[in-house]
């Protein structure tokens, strides 16, 4: 079985890519714009697959993490999720008023403020940090089954040769 021929259920099971490679691209957005123009040239493109050679997990860090930061963002989320119970409680509950609202916003504010600061203790300033994460490769590659790889290469050379040079 191809790996362009999956039944549904198989799918999720990490297998190796399969094909002939046809071109290669030193971005995803590069690889993207190529199978884009192979689909609007009438390219069987079910037969195509990305791949990503390389991959390295980047992590950016965007600013310092601080107690200040930390606790405001927990009472913050806090507080929207204390609302929230508030308000369900004060709709089912007939004749309650504000009392529920402000009990839950309340509650929400102490149990966020609670939690937060027990994981940032915790981390004993191991991470005093905020980053977010992705996963990038050195060069993507798009292959397609061996039947149409030769009218794919010869596609997406025509493709490079309509494509603006740097420079």
């Amino acid at each position: 079985m191809t790996a362009f021929m999956q039944s549904p259920s198989t799918v999720n099971i990490p297998t190796l890519p399969e094909g002939w490679p046809i071109a290669s691209y030193n971005t995803y957005q590069e690889a993207q714009r190529a199978v884009d123009y192979l689909a609007d040239s009438a390219f069987p493109v079910q037969g195509i697959t990305i791949v990503g050679v390389e991959p390295m997990l980047v992590e950016r860090v965007a600013g310092r993490l601080t107690w200040g930061k930390v606790l405001g963002s927990a009472a913050a989320s806090g507080a929207w999720l204390g609302l929230f119970v508030g308000l369900l409680l004060s709709l089912f509950t007939p004749g309650a008023g504000f009392a529920p609202i402000a009990i839950g916003l309340v509650a929400g504010i102490v149990f966020g403020l609670a939690t937060s600061a027990a994981r940032y203790a915790a981390t004993r300033g191991q991470r005093d940090f905020i980053s977010t994460s992705q996963v990038v490769a050195r060069r993507y590659d798009v292959l397609s089954i061996p039947a149409s790889a030769q009218r794919g290469r010869d596609m997406l050379a025509t493709l490079a040769m309509k494509a603006p040079q740097a420079g």
